[in-house]
């Protein structure tokens, strides 16, 4: 492999001539430019990028911390990353830390050893503190999609309130009264958003949940089976539900098809995240669309803000939007929608 040395006594120039003229910083004559063009062609000279980037003090190169990437949401959200990242000329090192702590405290100590200029952050785990500590120790980081209480820096997330909101006004709407929400982690930031925004609406239009028919665990399809399955032997089940996830809400169809049920005629039912599967299920799932894919761009984007020594906002929120399908109707017996 030829070195800027070997370019250098080619064109009978001194190495520090050659490292300028490819870094721009020096008009040289044309024969003298000349010569050096000539030399690296005939060489096949490659100039180092890392030790570039090393000089520069920049890699060049953002971390994408995601807990999964076989889930279509976080994948979806990562290329869109990636997109936004190369639009930009950075590259992107991405990580599914498989929601273990010790792998994301390990990224955030690459930022430190410089492995990347800044870091975009996701996590689906209730912190202790630990994360937030170790957060609050880099400038260049970003939180996406979940909170993590007591971090300062710039976070990108969606309206998950109006979210809440927009499900149960739209199951209110229907004529439903016993609607029952089924959610993600208890302690989790999307999780107790989107609770709220339905608690909330739920009151203003005089109602409350039924003892039980508010309960948390993960936005898993298998939670939604379980979920469901305990709703179904309540003494007074709902005919409604709230699924704060699509994948949830696949568990709520999967065990109200085996009820001998259906959906929407006995049980109607709200998703969230409109993942693309959404619109494939028989009935086409209503759901709270979120867009997913932005939150990707825009966290690079507020990411490169801070490198470039900008001041991008504290807080950006992203708008959601109620997908109207078939999975919701009054409920069987033909009441009147209240609102």
């Amino acid at each position: 492999m030829s070195t800027i040395q070997d370019v250098a006594k080619a064109a009978s120039v001194s190495a520090a001539t050659v490292s300028r003229y490819l870094n721009g910083r020096i008009q040289l004559p044309a024969t003298t430019a000349a010569r050096i063009d000539k030399a690296i062609k005939k060489l096949e000279y490659r100039p180092n990028v890392l030790a570039k980037r090393l000089s520069l003090g920049k890699s060049e190169t953002l971390g994408f911390v995601t807990p999964e990437i076989g889930n279509p949401f976080f994948a979806e959200l990562a290329a869109a990353a990636e997109d936004e990242a190369s639009r930009n000329g950075y590259a992107l090192f991405m990580t599914s830390t498989g929601g273990h702590r010790n792998r994301e405290i390990d990224m955030l100590r690459r930022l430190t050893d410089r492995h990347f200029d800044g870091l975009i952050m996701m996590t689906n785990q209730p912190d202790d503190g630990t994360l937030a500590q170790a957060v609050n120790t880099h400038s260049e980081v970003v939180l996406i999609d979940e909170d993590i209480p007591g971090v300062h820096v710039p976070k990108v997330f969606v309206e998950n309130y109006q979210g809440g909101r927009l499900a149960a006004a739209h199951l209110i709407a229907a004529g439903h009264e016993r609607i029952a929400h089924i959610g993600g982690p208890a302690a989790l930031f999307s999780a107790v958003e989107r609770r709220r925004g339905f608690m909330d609406t739920m009151a203003d239009a005089g109602l409350t949940p039924a003892p039980g028919h508010v309960v948390h665990g993960s936005y898993t399809r298998q939670f939604g089976v379980e979920a469901m399955r305990s709703l179904l032997k309540s003494e007074t089940p709902p005919t409604a539900v709230f699924a704060g996830s699509d994948f949830i809400a696949l568990g709520v169809m999967e065990v109200v098809a085996e009820a001998g049920l259906g959906v929407p005629h006995d049980i109607s039912l709200v998703g969230f995240d409109d993942m693309m599967f959404a619109n494939l299920l028989a009935p086409a799932l209503t759901t709270v669309r979120q867009p997913t894919g932005e939150l990707g761009r825009a966290g690079v984007r507020t990411l490169l803000a801070i490198i470039d020594k900008k001041a991008p906002p504290p807080l950006t929120r992203l708008p959601v939007a109620l997908i109207e399908r078939q999975s919701v109707a009054p409920p069987a017996g033909g009441k009147s929608p209240r609102i």
